[in-house]
């Protein structure tokens, strides 16, 4: 069974959809540290003016201690940051072919009210995932997974050989931390992504590869799959 382990992120870009194509059985790996600066509560799009950030706030830095895990982080509802987000996405992506298409689904999105950041993007994730077809997929959170031990490489084993898997997808960049060996003595095999993806038409040019998959899916809607599961 192939398997990949990763971090819960906000609207992620098309890789991280390739990843959950090319698996049997993704895990939100959610109860792992919370890193203030990466993926988790962020994302970038497309607009008139160029990339902007969308990011969703989370309660002040200071109250959260240096190891609180991403399902441990909660939602600052005191910003009305959904409704500024999907105001942003209406005006930047209204004139997108297929953003008629997807209108009413991230309507609702954007009227939620979860507490913690990872309830939202876990289930907006595997919402979107289905939404561009791809079905074949499971999910399961790290946090419901029992007896699992170690840390770094070793955890990561442990929750692959928990759930029975043989084969590691993981990203590109994690060869330079990921014990190899340790794989190879567990009996699971490893693969590293690539992403070479082909470009696709977008608004308001230059072409950025880097944004959230919502650019390629207002673009292309049912079409998007092609564009994240073809490596040039």
């Amino acid at each position: 069974m192939k398997c990949v382990i990763l971090q819960p992120s906000y609207i992620p870009w098309r890789g991280y959809f390739h990843l959950i194509f090319k698996a049997d059985l993704f895990v939100f790996y959610n109860d792992v540290q919370y890193d203030k600066r990466g993926w988790r509560n962020r994302n970038r799009i497309k607009t008139p003016q160029g990339i902007q950030w969308l990011t969703i706030p989370v309660h002040a830095s200071g109250s959260m201690k240096a190891n609180t895990p991403i399902n441990n982080i909660n939602i600052s509802w005191e910003q009305p940051w959904a409704l500024n987000h999907w105001q942003r996405i209406q005006y930047s992506y209204k004139k997108a072919p297929c953003f008629p298409l997807y209108q009413d689904y991230f309507l609702d999105v954007y009227s939620r009210n979860p507490e913690t950041l990872a309830d939202f993007t876990i289930k907006t994730t595997i919402e979107i995932s289905r939404l561009l077809g791809i079905s074949h997929t499971q999910f399961i959170k790290s946090s419901e997974l029992t007896d699992i031990g170690g840390i770094r490489t070793d955890r990561l084993i442990s929750i692959l050989q928990r759930v029975g898997a043989d084969h590691y997808i993981s990203g590109p960049s994690a060869s330079d931390y990921i014990e190899k060996e340790k794989f190879n003595d567990a009996g699971i095999s490893l693969e590293y992504m690539s992403y070479g993806y082909p470009s696709y038409e977008q608004l308001y040019p230059p072409y950025e590869p880097y944004v959230s998959i919502i650019d390629l899916l207002f673009m292309h809607g049912k079409d998007s799959l092609k564009f994240i599961t073809s490596v040039g």
